[in-house]
C-alpha cells in the first residue's frame, strides 16, 4: 500500500535543506512515497528543487500565489516557463485567488491566475488551485479558460453545491488534514456528493503541510507529509472502502492528473 501527498509545502516544513530530506525519509516509512512539493515563492522553488530533484517520488509544481501578486519577482513568467521544462516538474501552481486576506486587489490577483492558466494551457500541464473566499470567481475564470490538462481545487473549502457544479469539467478536488474534523460539514458534504455522483475518480488527498494538521495530530506543532495515511483512514471510512483499496484508487487519481506513470 502506498499514497500520494499531492500538495505539501516542503520549503516550509524546513528551510535547513538535510531535514527536508529527512521529511521525505519519514514519509516513505509512513508508507507515502510520492510527494508534488508545492513552492511558497519562486525563489523557495528554485532551492527546493535543487535540494530535492534526485529523491525518486517526489515531484514538483511552479506559479505564484495570490499572495505574491504584488511582488511576484523580475521576469516572472519566463522562470516559470522555463522551470516546466525541469525533470518532475508536473503542475503550475498553486496559483489562484484569495479574497480572504486581500492580497493586492481583486483585479490584479486575476489577472495574475489568468496568466497562469495561460501558461498551463500551454505546457500541457495542469494547475494547481489556491481559492479562499472566492469561488465565485474561481469557477467563472475555470468555465471559460479552464487547461486542457485539468485543475485541482487544493485543500478543498467550498460546499457539495459547488463541486456539483464542477462535474462536468476535469476538475479534482484534493482533500487535507481538516477533513477529519468534526465541524467540516461543507467537506463532509462534498466527499458524498462526490460518492453519489460517480465521481470519486476525482478525489485526491494532501497534507498542505506544514498546515492542516488531522486531528489525530492535532497537538503537533505543523503537519507532515508522513500523517497523509490519518486523512486517508479517514476518508476510507466516509466512502465506506477497505484502506487498500481507497490507497490504489487515490493513487491512479493522482498519477492521472500529475501525467505520470502509475
Amino acid at each position: 500500500m502506498q499514497f500520494f501527498d499531492t500538495h505539501a509545502h516542503i520549503g516550509l516544513i524546513f528551510e535547513d535543506p538535510i531535514e527536508q530530506l529527512r521529511v521525505i525519509q519519514q514519509a516513505k516509512q509512513a508508507d507515502v512515497t510520492r510527494i508534488v512539493s508545492i513552492n511558497n515563492s519562486l525563489f523557495d522553488f528554485q532551492k527546493v528543487y535543487q535540494n530535492l530533484r534526485h529523491l525518486p517520488g517526489v515531484y514538483h509544481a511552479v506559479g505564484v500565489a495570490p499572495a505574491e501578486v504584488q511582488n511576484p519577482g523580475k521576469d516572472w513568467i519566463d522562470i516559470i516557463e522555463k522551470s516546466l521544462s525541469l525533470p518532475n516538474v508536473v503542475a503550475v501552481g498553486e496559483c489562484g485567488l484569495d479574497y480572504y486576506k486581500q492580497f493586492g486587489d481583486k483585479r490584479s490577483q486575476i489577472e495574475l491566475f489568468i496568466t497562469q492558466l495561460e501558461i498551463a494551457q500551454a505546457h500541457n500541464k495542469p494547475v494547481i488551485i489556491h481559492n479562499r473566499e472566492a469561488g465565485r470567481d474561481v469557477y467563472d475564470i475555470l468555465t471559460e479558460r479552464l487547461p486542457e490538462r485539468g485543475a485541482i481545487m487544493h485543500c478543498y473549502s467550498e460546499d457539495g453545491a459547488f463541486a456539483s457544479n464542477c462535474l462536468d469539467k476535469n476538475i479534482y478536488f484534493s482533500f487535507a488534514g481538516n477533513l477529519t474534523y468534526r465541524n467540516a460539514r461543507n467537506l463532509h458534504e462534498t466527499i458524498m456528493v462526490l460518492k453519489d455522483a460517480g465521481a470519486t475518480d476525482k478525489i485526491l488527498i494532501e497534507t498542505e503541510s506544514p498546515f492542516m494538521i488531522p486531528a489525530e495530530f492535532r497537538e503537533k506543532k505543523r503537519t507532515m507529509p508522513a500523517y497523509l495515511p490519518s486523512t486517508a483512514r479517514f476518508l476510507a471510512e466516509m466512502l465506506e472502502m477497505d484502506l487498500e483499496e481507497l490507497a490504489a484508487m487515490l493513487w491512479k487519481n493522482s498519477c492521472r492528473i500529475f501525467n505520470i506513470p502509475e
